[in-house]
């Protein structure tokens, strides 16, 4: 190359359009949770009536929290989702304690539990009527998993159009359970709706593992904050992005539950390791081979839009002095956060080999729910600190009062619901006071702080990285 032509500036690129958007949220939300959580949201909510409530009283929760982080996307202008609204508004200390419990166990636990899902219904046609067994289940999930993960280190634009293609799939799968479904329903079978609310059957310290695995079918809505800084006209298509796509989740999850109820019944789905498969049993036996295989490609989908965001909260902490900067560095060629999405691979791995789904769901829930009830916090101190600051979104107070106060609570309840689980979760959260004290608060020596860089400056010769040029446009 000639002296006089400018070398390409290395940063990440502008190229999330708002349809991007749209399928990153609608991929991260339907994935594994509607095809799995049924039976988590029926079993702790006792009936039928109380089920259906739990699902929409989760989506018009997710409505609440998507609103707020629509308002805290328009007003923090970084990538980073929960971490960067947390340490623009509350501090370093709670946003280190999020980014530790979200690498140690959030996050984790997530991709394992969507990695374990994808490989059951992945294996399901091949061994029906048996359940796959569980060393073949494990194995194809850890294949799902990694293929994601080589895809998200190969290109930002290819996992991105990735994501615009399977919520396609997304959407045919959940077309497939529907219409049936209605269709039996409009026929008169409503046998399974009678008693809808039995009351006798309803346990009020389970209602929130009920709503636990709801929130966790929804949970996504918050994924374009993690790539802030990759969308285009964010103050525009941030807000349009996550309302169109919660409400579209909303109508698609009610009846896609209304049509498992008309199908199966209460204690068909509680027996069910995989319902969408009971149900295709049931009610479409030409499908049995197909509905598996996109309610697998669902949940890669949801795989690929975990990893897609989570990369980018690595990327952002290191860049805040939180996280080992290598972690901010970019490929030279692809110009993707190569070293923060394969960070993930040792501890998913760990925990699809020796997890279980309900208990993982359970032990990341807490975490995750107390982090983002803080984040919505952070919207209100936010908006005392800075009265001046004009936004061009705005949510009525009371919505993230009102979000804030149900999280908390939430997980206050969680304690008498599943207290091993949780306990399990708050220690992991505590265990990072000790470590923020001792590496992030405290300066390292001159000795150490060398050959940490020693070290950091080999493997970023290694993965060929560079750290990215910070760019306003």
């Amino acid at each position: 190359m000639g002296k006089d032509k400018k070398e390409e500036a290395i940063f990440l690129r502008k190229k999330i359009t708002l349809l991007r958007a749209f399928s990153l949220l609608i991929g991260s939300m339907v994935g594994s949770g509607i095809f799995i959580s049924p039976k988590g949201v029926l079993k702790n909510s006792g009936s039928v009536g109380f089920s259906l409530v739990v699902w929409f009283s989760c989506g018009l929760f997710s409505m609440f929290g998507a609103l707020c982080y629509a308002e805290l996307g328009t007003r923090i202008t970084k990538s980073g989702g929960h971490y960067i609204y947390i340490l623009e508004t509350l501090g370093p200390l709670p946003s280190f304690l999020f980014l530790w419990a979200e690498f140690f166990a959030i996050r984790p636990a997530n991709s394992a539990v969507v990695s374990l899902a994808f490989g059951r219904y992945m294996l399901e046609p091949f061994f029906t009527p048996c359940a796959a067994p569980v060393p073949a289940v494990k194995l194809v999930s850890l294949l799902g998993y990694y293929m994601v993960l080589t895809l998200n280190s190969w290109s930002v634009t290819w996992s991105a159009r990735l994501q615009t293609a399977l919520s396609v799939v997304k959407l045919l799968a959940l077309a497939l359970i529907i219409v049936p479904g209605m269709m039996l329903l409009a026929q008169g079978h409503t046998e399974n709706f009678q008693d809808a609310f039995d009351r006798q059957s309803l346990v009020l310290d389970k209602l929130p593992l009920a709503f636990y695995a709801g929130m966790f079918a929804y949970s996504g809505w918050f994924q374009t904050s993690f790539v802030r800084e990759e969308l285009v006209k964010p103050e525009r298509n941030i807000p349009l992005a996550v309302i169109v796509s919660v409400i579209s989740v909303i109508v698609g999850y009610m009846l896609t539950n209304v049509s498992y109820y008309t199908v199966l019944g209460t204690q068909d789905v509680l027996a069910s390791p995989a319902v969408a498969v009971s149900f295709v049993q049931r009610a479409f036996k030409s499908l049995i081979s197909v509905v598996p295989v996109l309610v697998a490609l669902s949940c890669f989908g949801t795989m690929n839009g975990g990893i897609f965001t989570f990369s980018r909260t690595l990327f952002v902490a290191s860049r805040e002095g939180q996280w080992p900067p290598l972690f901010s560095m970019i490929h030279i060629r692809r110009h993707t956060p190569l070293p923060a999405v394969m960070l993930m691979f040792p501890l998913v791995t760990a925990m699809v080999c020796i997890g279980d789904i309900y208990h993982l769901l359970n032990f990341f829930s807490f975490s995750r729910w107390l982090f983002i009830g803080l984040a919505t916090l952070g919207l209100i101190v936010h908006r005392h600190r800075h009265p001046e600051l004009h936004s061009p979104f705005r949510v009525p107070l009371f919505v993230p009062v009102s979000f804030t106060i149900i999280c908390l609570f939430t997980v206050a309840m969680s304690f008498y619901s599943d207290p091993v689980s949780i306990s399990i979760g708050c220690t992991m959260v505590l265990s990072g006071f000790p470590v923020y004290y001792l590496i992030i608060h405290r300066q390292m020596s001159d000795r150490c702080r060398n050959l940490f860089y020693y070290f950091t400056h080999k493997l970023q010769l290694l993965l060929e990285v560079v750290q990215q040029e910070i760019k306003t446009y």
